[in-house]
């Protein structure tokens, strides 16, 4: 990665995510000319100072000078600060266009690629690499068109005033220049190590800040205080890597400056001592001076950050050439009503690991299917095939004779109503909650109404806030009978054909189960059910239950057929009848 950032390509890629990201341009280009105003007052400046030294006298300085040398420090000190302001702007506009398309992008990837990145890591391109693509925009970019100006102009002076001193000082830019290449370079890979390792440390105060509770509730303070120590200390020695760096440049940048500073006031003080120039000039001279090595520096920093800004782009253009989910391709009219027929489908997550192996069935329109088995035998993955999370690797999954990628993802999923064991809970209140995802506007009515058929209306009213109670991140404050409930009215919401629910009950007490039990009667009335469960009560009256063991399908029939004719079934069947005994004992 760090070579291929180096080459031809990876500046037009850094160019093109920019001009893609629609940047401001006469904001941008007003901006420029306002810091090309104030370069060029910078340039007049020296003159007057020369014609002050020359011609010091209180007679020589008349209203009309002090009037115009005010007038140009004013112009400077305005132009300057509009500059500085609009450039700013510019540059926020810029990186907010980038974070959001690659929020959008972000969003409409698969599940597969959040899969093979951690979170944290996708957090930092979002956030530290954009900013050094603003940075790059908003402020050295701009040093860098007037740095050129102002170099140019106070060379073009200079050689008026005396070629032979400016032969002798752009003698020493060139070897300046081949000592500092190597470290610039070596810049560039201590930038971009850094950039990784910083993406690497946030995600591990993702992962851990986010699961704070299992943290604490299992000791692991000791181990994940290593794992952060770890990154602080990679990112230390970077840092320190570039304060080395930082220690040779700006050294080799000072003695530059004096070495110009001394042999400029050597050998111009022996011509003012010979007449060839004034004691105006001199000083004029050496003012100019500045005026090439301070930008001289601001150029440097730009091809700095111009390092930096390649390999942030880099990471954030693999994620944006990232293949996404096409949700809206396809038939959008999914039929009401169809089988759902599950055709010799066999997948895996890694290469010569099958999860799913051949496996065929039929789920019945308005019936209620269970999928039961160990764990390990490939029950959520065949959910997450069916909510197109995956593709299989073969076979098919059809729905009313089609096959359900035919149809566009958004119509499909719209069909699909989901309960899991975890029920995510966003942070806000119970009542963003239950409406999460309904594409519609929904009435306070209706939103009760489901809360109500959840078993849910009765604890939200007893809350002080009621439905406007905010339930903490991930639904913390709430018990996981009431987050269950707020699923559950989240799914009756949305009024989907087909109900999936996942182990929805396996963690409750039996008082909470009883409830929640109730509330999913409500929810799989009239509707193809699929439920994916542990426990014999849940999936007993099931119109059809198919028995999975390790990726295959050993069974499919009712409790009662299947107890008959299934020995490992009738064994699960009878290692929970024990379990739900010891439970009620």
């Amino acid at each position: 990665m760090m070579e291929a950032s180096n080459k031809p390509g990876s500046w037009r890629r850094l160019w093109n995510l920019i001009l893609q990201a629609k940047p401001p341009k006469l904001l941008l280009l007003t901006a420029l000319l306002l810091s090309v105003m104030t370069t060029l007052a910078g340039l007049i400046l020296p003159l007057f100072t020369k014609n002050l030294v020359d011609g010091f006298s209180a007679a020589s300085l008349d209203r009309k000078q002090i009037v115009a040398l005010g007038t140009v420090f004013l112009a400077q000190a305005i132009a300057g600060g509009l500059s500085v302001y609009m450039l700013n702007l510019g540059g926020n506009r810029v990186v907010a266009a980038i974070r959001e398309r690659l929020w959008r992008k972000m969003l409409a990837l698969p599940v597969a690629y959040f899969d093979r990145h951690k979170t944290g890591e996708t957090i930092s391109r979002m956030t530290n690499d954009t900013a050094v693509v603003k940075g790059l925009v908003a402020e050295h970019f701009a040093s860098f068109c007037t740095g050129i100006l102002s170099v140019a102009g106070a060379l073009a002076i200079m050689l008026t005033m005396d070629w032979r001193m400016t032969a002798i000082m752009l003698l020493v830019f060139p070897v300046t220049a081949l000592m500092m290449m190597p470290v610039g370079r070596a810049m560039f890979r201590i930038s971009k190590g850094m950039q990784e390792e910083t993406a690497r440390f946030t995600a591990v105060l993702n992962r851990v800040l986010s699961e704070i509770r299992l943290v604490k509730a299992s000791g692991s303070e000791p181990v994940e205080y290593v794992q952060g120590a770890d990154g602080i200390e990679k990112l230390f020695r970077f840092g320190r890597r570039e304060g080395r760096a930082q220690a040779v440049l700006s050294p080799l940048v000072s003695f530059v400056i004096l070495l110009l500073l001394v042999t400029i006031i050597g050998y111009g003080g022996a011509q003012v001592s010979a007449g060839a120039i004034t004691a105006g000039e001199l000083v004029a001279f050496i003012l100019y001076l500045f005026q090439i090595v301070m930008p001289l520096t601001q150029i440097t920093h730009f091809f700095t950050q111009l390092q930096k800004a390649k390999g942030a782009t880099e990471s954030i253009i693999e994620i944006l050439e990232s293949e996404e989910e096409d949700l809206e391709s396809g038939e959008r009219n999914v039929p009401e009503a169809g089988t759902i027929e599950v055709d010799r489908v066999s997948f895996a997550y890694k290469a010569n690991e099958p999860v799913l192996k051949n496996v065929s069935f039929t789920i019945e329109h308005g019936k209620k299917t269970a999928i039961v088995g160990p764990s390990g035998s490939g029950k959520t993955t065949l959910f997450s095939l069916l909510e197109r999370f995956y593709a299989p690797d073969e076979g098919a999954i059809r729905f009313g004779g089609r096959g359900i990628e035919t149809y566009a993802l958004s119509a499909w999923r719209r069909k699909l109503g989901y309960v899991s064991q975890e029920c995510p809970i966003i942070a806000g209140t119970i009542r963003e909650n239950i409406g999460y995802g309904v594409d519609r506007i929904v009435s306070d009515r209706e939103l009760e109404e489901a809360a109500r058929l959840a078993y849910a209306d009765e604890f939200i009213r007893q809350l002080p806030e009621g439905y406007d109670t905010e339930v903490g991140e991930r639904g913390i404050k709430l018990s996981g009978g009431q987050r269950q409930r707020i699923a559950i009215a989240r799914a009756l919401l949305r009024n989907p054909d087909i109900l999936m629910l996942d182990e929805a009950t396996s963690s409750l007490d039996s008082r909470s189960e009883a409830v929640v039990q109730q509330a999913l009667s409500n929810l799989m009335a009239g509707r193809t059910t699929i439920i994916i469960a542990h426990r014999l009560a849940t999936v007993a009256d099931a119109d059809r239950i198919v028995f999975l063991d390790k990726g295959r399908v050993t069974g499919i029939g009712t409790h009662d057929e299947l107890y008959r004719s299934h020995a490992t079934y009738r064994e699960f069947a009878d290692r929970q009848l024990k379990l739900d005994d010891s439970a009620a004992s």
